[in-house]
């Protein structure tokens, strides 16, 4: 398989979201205004709270089965580590760059989570169909690699509505401090201005005066200094898994909790999947509920790009940063784990598997962080041009290292 091959396989996703992202800018534009801000915010609840947990659902409950669990341990694994690293780069990117205080939690969720679902089912499969490559026959491998990339969506889809949900949220936290410098946080908990923000109407925001957010960083501070005296380490260990909790409440977990009950019991498996099921409808419903995900979230994405290039606060340098880490720093490190785990013997003899597990350091940033900022109305703009210009790149990226690897694995 040559590199120009390659290319193509990799470009046609990307400019998938590209024209996509075009429909929903010219829908949010004066001149159509069928998707204005408020029908964007509508739409975004409905694919946080619908759509989203459809697909995680119909996806694991096809695919994924108990074995394929226990024999793919190490991809949960692999996963956890494209977070780790990110999250490392994204901090080291924030530390060197100093963005915009409530742009932090947006840079080191767009290093740290890559799109493991709606890319790599559509490069895996069509990589499969091309001849020359290391991973055997067509058949096997598209189906190995449809399996492959179902698990690797669900498995990421739980660790963005967790970790990176939680990173957003605390930016919008920050930013709603900003807004109202007034409120003592003696007075107003960190619960009080999450309750406030998930009941208001999502919009563009403005911020406050830096001195203001000084502020309320140092009452903060000595508010934590005298919690922590008086807290005990079992009742932070307490707080802090309650918190892990409920952030996996969020509709997607939920789904992608449930479909990977349905897919490692064979009894509800057979209620749900296959020709012959009792309840086939439930799954051919969801599926289909699912299935507008990627479309919804992209023209959201396209909207929000219309007010982003003429407003968007995001230095060019942020979006460099962003970049050198998930196409340079990320795929160099992946190479090395995955090496390192084969070398160790914890992986199965399967070159597809070693290069679904390489892939995963080299994709753009997740779709869902769009989704997210939209929910929280928060960095909305900046992460629609963040987007614009990772999605760019990565057609180029996706190809050469993916010419990298299968070399490697040849």
């Amino acid at each position: 398989m040559g590199l120009l091959s390659l290319l193509e396989v990799a470009f046609i996703p990307n400019l998938q979201v590209l024209l996509m992202c075009l429909v929903g800018a010219f829908l949010a534009t004066d001149y159509s205004n069928l998707l204005p801000a408020q029908a964007r915010a509508s739409l975004n609840k409905i694919v946080f709270a619908v759509f989203t947990p459809c697909l995680m659902f119909a996806n694991l409950a096809q695919t994924v089965t108990f074995q394929d669990i226990v024999s793919w341990w190490f991809m949960p694994v692999n996963i956890a580590l494209t977070f780790l690293f990110g999250w490392v780069l994204g901090w080291i990117v924030i530390k060197l760059l100093k963005p915009k205080p409530y742009l932090e939690g947006l840079v080191m969720a767009a290093s740290s989570t890559g799109n493991l679902g709606y890319l790599l089912l559509i490069i895996i499969p069509a990589i499969c169909d091309e001849n020359g490559t290391p991973f055997g026959d067509h058949d096997t491998c598209s189906s190995l690699g449809l399996s492959y990339a179902s698990f690797s969506m669900a498995l990421s889809g739980f660790c963005q509505w967790t970790y990176t949900y939680h990173l957003v949220k605390t930016s919008s936290l920050r930013l709603k401090a900003l807004e109202e410098p007034l409120i003592s946080p003696s007075h107003a908990s960190i619960g009080d201005l999450q309750a406030r923000l998930l009941h208001e109407q999502n919009g563009p925001v403005s911020v406050s005066s830096s001195k203001a957010f000084q502020e309320i960083e140092s009452q903060e501070d000595s508010l934590e200094k005298r919690e922590s005296s008086t807290s005990s380490i079992w009742a932070k260990t307490l707080d802090f898994l309650r918190r892990i909790v409920q952030e996996s409440m969020t509709p997607p977990s939920l789904g992608a909790l449930v479909g990977f009950i349905f897919g490692a019991v064979w009894w509800l498996r057979n209620l749900v999947v296959g020709d012959n099921a009792p309840f086939r409808v439930v799954q051919d419903s969801v599926q289909l509920l699912g299935n507008g995900t990627i479309p919804c979230t992209t023209l959201i994405m396209g909207g929000n790009l219309t007010q982003g290039l003429r407003s968007s606060k995001v230095k060019p340098k942020t979006i460099v940063g962003v970049i050198a880490v998930r196409y340079f720093a990320l795929p160099a490190i992946g190479v090395l784990v995955v090496k390192a785990a084969d070398t160790l013997g914890c992986l199965a003899a399967d070159p597809l598997y070693h290069f679904m597990l390489m892939v995963q350091y080299t994709t753009p940033p997740a779709m869902s962080i769009s989704t997210m900022t939209q929910l929280f109305g928060v960095g909305q703009e900046e992460c629609s041009v963040i987007m614009l210009w990772t999605y760019l790149v990565a057609a180029l990226s996706l190809a050469l290292w993916g010419a990298i690897f299968m070399w490697i694995l040849s």
